[in-house]
């Protein structure tokens, strides 16, 4: 898992090796990111469109994934808030003109509408002698390349993206109340307490969670575990551009694991290349520690 969590690293600091001096080759870069942002997304979509027994036992499944997914957001969101208050908000390189609440709405919106697409298209059309994965690996690592581009080219320190005491800060609330969160979903639910926890250390690493609680557990808890962990992470899409200006620990600490790969170039295009660092070490924490408290707390 360190491995994994390394390799979806290496393109981000390749990046950063790469000296751009052209500003016509930094605006190309720019607008590639967001349009990449689109295309990630609905392979996203279409992936979900591939998944098996997701209609099996699904009035069970959704009651503990949307129960887990709600009290664990809640959690999240309030000890996000407070270290938000406590830093006293967004940091100086975003400040500048707020945008109307209605346009960040509607980009969130057009965001979590690509998904859909993406999801439609593969319910609709048989895609499935396509390599989708392979194809949302490759995407997702020249995004990474080109955001680690961007941060050089930024004047960005490597000392800023790997000792960034903001972005641990945020993992450790995401851990803490993301358990606070499970333990309430767990007396909600009826399920041991354990388990819960175990549901709740994936941080939106839903192909982490599918895999290890259906092997412990079943693949019914294993599919609730999975669509919990997704739903965090299509809710992240929509929320990032609402949250960044006011509440950007939020808006970055939300998405989890998913900070370090997915949700990351969301989180780039909502608050510039400054909180990309503190994104990453966020991301790359809850990555490497999830599966251990995952393998943990099913073993107890």
């Amino acid at each position: 898992m360190l491995l994994n969590a390394l390799l979806i690293l290496l393109p981000l600091f390749v990046g950063y090796l790469i000296p751009v001096r052209s500003r016509s080759v930094l605006q190309l870069i720019q607008g590639t990111l967001s349009k990449m942002v689109y295309l990630i997304l609905a392979l996203m979509g279409m992936s979900l469109a591939g998944v098996d027994n997701l209609g099996s036992n699904m009035a069970v499944i959704l009651n503990v994934s949307a129960v887990m997914l709600g009290c664990i957001t809640l959690a999240n969101l309030a000890a996000l808030w407070w270290l938000d208050r406590r830093r006293g908000g967004a940091p100086q390189e975003s400040a500048g003109p707020q945008p109307s609440k209605l346009k960040m709405m509607a980009e969130s919106l057009q965001l979590a509408l690509v998904v859909l697409g993406g999801f439609l298209m593969g319910l609709l059309l048989d895609l499935s002698a396509l390599p989708i994965e392979q194809w949302s690996e490759w995407a997702l690592m020249l995004l990474l390349l080109l955001i680690g581009i961007q941060m050089r080219n930024s004047g960005m320190h490597l000392r800023q993206i790997l000792l960034n005491r903001w972005g641990m800060s945020i993992a450790l609330c995401v851990m803490v109340s993301s358990w606070a969160g499970a333990l309430l979903a767990a007396l909600l639910l009826d399920l041991p307490p354990f388990d819960a926890l175990a549901l709740a250390s994936s941080f939106g690493w839903y192909s982490l969670s599918g895999i290890l609680v259906s092997d412990a557990l079943g693949p019914v808890m294993g599919s609730a575990a999975f669509l919990g962990d997704l739903g965090r992470e299509l809710l992240a899409i929509m929320l990032i551009p609402v949250l960044m200006r006011r509440h950007p620990s939020a808006a970055i600490g939300y998405g989890g694991a998913t900070s370090l790969d997915f949700t990351l170039p969301v989180i780039q295009r909502s608050g510039g290349i400054a909180v990309v660092p503190v994104a990453v070490v966020s991301g790359f924490i809850l990555s490497l520690l999830g599966p251990i408290l995952v393998l943990f707390f099913l073993s107890l």
